[in-house]
């Protein structure tokens, strides 16, 4: 019988951990490979939720996170602890998710050890270094030394071949984002309780059209989050509207956010939500206002508009598809969009009903399958 393919996976943060924990349920399920899971803790409270989700425990944590460290310190960590854990592992091929500072150290790690490395969602491109920083540099990085590129659309496919990466390394799998929904989804179903603690949120605001607010990208800090805020307290001051802002951890989203909405009437300002609870948010939202990468992707399948407080997206497929749209952090454009949707019902249909070009719920088998074809299993 041939031996089981070694297969590392390396993640940080719980957007990674989200659309990381269908390949490992795969992988795990699969005798042709044996998976090793190792954490960084980029997010340390945020990932462990969805690894006790998910059931998923780690065979290496490396908890690199300490207070203000800039990203150059966070890099070298990272580099040195994946770097040591590579060696004992000794992988067959490692994978890494997207474009965070734990992906990008994680490919060159392994790139230093000429171990192939295998990039779920590959290929997303903004065209502009800075915008999302330092995401698109970290993900050019990757594009540039991996082994198999598992493109979440054509789209994406068509940005790697232009980076002249050889057309037979990417592959379209759709974006492993989608099985993660439609996993959690069906665990809620069987298991209400995972969803319960919005309840007193959903009676309170009961009868108010309810949107769902995510923030936290870095080139927002500052001035962009303080539009932010005052579009978030003009929508809150309709009669008719109520906002659910899951408040990111990082305290460059809440010092401004606290200060500007604390207090007020129909703003719920709560605790960063469990992979169930953020599933149940998309439910309940009619519309999700983000700067976020993944509830791009994650509140279409759902038929919610998505609306981007961002000047480019690594994501155009939505916009094109009219799933999305992007809106900026100026106060005025956004309050324009938000009400537009909330007044003309055609405009909101138009982008509910769009379909969801980001995938079925089959792409962490096909991923298996491309790497089991490549390990010769």
């Amino acid at each position: 019988m041939t031996q089981p393919a070694r297969i590392l996976v390396v993640f940080g943060t719980r957007p990674e951990a989200i659309k990381l924990f269908p390949v490992i349920h795969a992988l795990k399920a699969d005798p042709r490979f044996e998976c090793v899971v190792c954490v960084s803790a980029q997010h340390r409270q945020m990932l462990d939720q969805v690894l006790e989700i998910a059931g998923i425990v780690p065979d290496h944590d490396l908890d690199v996170m300490q207070p203000d460290q800039s990203l150059d310190a966070l890099t070298a960590r990272l580099l040195t602890g994946l770097g040591a854990v590579m060696d004992t592992v000794r992988p067959a091929r490692v994978i890494v998710q997207g474009d965070t500072a734990t992906a990008m150290a994680g490919g060159l790690a392994a790139y230093y050890r000429q171990i192939p490395v295998d990039h779920v969602e590959a290929g997303l491109r903004s065209y502009n270094i800075y915008h999302p920083w330092p995401e698109e540099v970290n993900r050019k990085i990757i594009g540039s030394l991996a082994s198999l590129h598992f493109a979440p659309t054509t789209t994406a496919q068509g940005a790697l071949v232009k980076e002249n990466v050889d057309p037979a390394r990417v592959h379209v799998t759709g974006n492993t984002v989608i099985d993660a929904l439609h996993w959690v989804t069906a665990e809620i179903a069987a298991r209400p309780e995972l969803a319960q603690g919005l309840a007193e949120l959903e009676e309170r605001f009961s009868g108010k059209r309810i949107i769902g607010v995510t923030s936290h990208r870095r080139e927002n800090f500052g001035e962009g989050m303080e539009g932010i805020a005052t579009a978030i307290r003009e929508i809150a001051a309709r009669p008719d509207t109520a906002v659910i802002f899951p408040v990111h951890l990082n305290p460059n989203v809440r010092a401004v956010m606290n200060a500007r909405l604390a207090g007020l009437a129909n703003v719920a300002l709560i605790e960063p939500l469990d992979y169930p609870h953020f599933a149940r948010l998309l439910t309940l939202a009619e519309i999700m206002l983000t700067d976020s990468g993944g509830v791009q992707e994650e509140a279409p399948a759902l038929g919610k508009p998505v609306l981007v407080m961002r000047e480019t997206t690594e994501r155009p497929e939505g916009v094109a598809a009219g799933t999305a749209k992007l809106v900026g952090t100026a106060p005025a454009r956004i309050v324009s969009e938000i009400s537009t949707l909330l007044d003309d019902r055609g405009s909101y249909e138009a982008m509910a009903r769009a379909h969801n070009p980001f995938g079925d719920g089959t792409a962490a088998r096909q991923i298996l399958e491309h790497i089991a074809h490549e390990v010769g299993n």
